[in-house]
């Protein structure tokens, strides 16, 4: 049996976190659909970025672009859309199959919106109207800005990938948030199955505390926080409230590992991806943790809602000095501010290749 399709046979699912036109294009995301048990995708501007920059695959678009007078940030979304499009149309089958449980595509708003609700939800409502594809989630931040717009999209009616989440008590507000504009549908008489899924990132916690806690304490602190949140979720999805949801025809927010990749050179590179297996989760990948995983992943076991120590390894994190709230909003602050900084950088990429394919044209 294929190691990634192991994954599936314990209830998760598997996506990649990487798109480009090159991807598409060389059909290798087909095979990664057909081989690979990849039932999912999402895209961040930095990916965008790298691909615009390093390649001349967008040239011809941007070209046709600028002469129908589209610049800036509406032709980075018309190219990014134009991709995920085309990606959501491989994992169609899959969204039809599972009856929308799987087969989605993320794509990203701009960081500025999150500042104004109704801003936000009127660009994230402008996509997914334009995408026309009933599988395209549009990622929204789970920070204190960005949750009231994601109760409006979902009562809405968009789907909504809740990122930047980094622990048990950002997940859980992602998941109030969703849940509101749920229960916002059903009193309204619409129906209520808006997918969703919450995405919390698990590399970064141990990157932030390398050479600040003991031997023993090592890469474990993400792992921790992860199941930490998973008992959540799935505590979360037996409450009465919730229950009262599915009985109107809701389902679940799924949650999402992200941020699986190994920044240990020392440690394997399947490390995340063998310890977060876990049933109704999505295990999200880069490219290269993809190929790793399909060559030697090992899953044992999956991961347990609670098996007794959990909580004594997060309390010896606080006694090296970690404090974790204070550690899940740092690095929350942090991911905002990278995404904003990679949001500014594709726009000079666009801006960059668009001068210079005008300057070649009119020469």
């Amino acid at each position: 049996m294929k190691t990634n399709q192991k994954l599936h046979d314990l209830e998760q699912s598997l996506w990649i976190d990487h798109i480009t036109r090159d991807l598409l294009n060389s059909g290798m995301l087909k095979h990664y659909i057909e081989e690979l048990s990849v039932t999912g995708l999402t895209s961040n501007s930095a990916i965008f970025g790298y691909a615009v920059k390093n390649s001349s695959v967008y040239d011809a678009a941007i070209r046709k672009k600028l002469k129908e007078n589209k610049s800036g940030e509406e032709l980075f979304l018309e190219l990014a859309l134009e991709d995920l499009c085309q990606a959501a149309d491989l994992f169609r089958p899959i969204y039809d199959q599972t009856d929308g449980v799987d087969g989605w595509v993320s794509m990203e708003v701009s960081p500025r919106l999150t500042q104004d609700t109704d801003s936000a939800v009127d660009a994230v409502k402008d996509l997914y109207t334009r995408g026309r594809r009933p599988n395209i989630f549009i990622k929204i931040p789970g920070t204190t800005e960005g949750l009231p717009a994601v109760e409006e999209a979902i009562f809405a009616g968009v789907p909504v990938n809740v990122t930047f989440l980094y622990s048990r008590e950002h997940y859980l507000a992602a998941a109030e948030a969703y849940l509101r504009g749920v229960e916002r549908r059903i009193a309204a008489g619409l129906k209520p199955n808006v997918g969703s899924v919450a995405s919390l990132f698990v590399n970064c916690w141990d990157v932030a505390v390398t050479g600040m806690v003991p031997d023993a304490l090592h890469n474990q602190l993400g792992i921790a926080v992860a199941r930490r949140t998973y008992k959540a979720c799935r505590e979360l999805a037996r409450s009465p409230r919730w229950e009262r949801a599915y009985n109107a025809g809701a389902r679940p927010q799924r949650l999402l590992w992200t941020g699986t990749e190994t920044m240990d050179p020392e440690a394997s590179d399947v490390f995340y991806i063998n310890a977060l297996a876990a049933p109704l989760t999505v295990s999200c990948m880069p490219e290269s943790t993809l190929k790793a995983f399909a060559d030697h992943g090992d899953i044992g076991t999956s991961m347990p809602v609670d098996d007794g120590d959990l909580e004594a390894v997060l309390s010896r994190f606080a006694k090296a000095g970690i404090d974790i709230d204070a550690l899940a909003a740092q690095l929350q602050d942090e991911g905002t501010a990278s995404f904003i900084k990679s949001w500014i950088e594709i726009l000079a990429v666009i801006a960059s290749k668009s001068a210079a394919l005008t300057q070649v044209q009119y020469w």
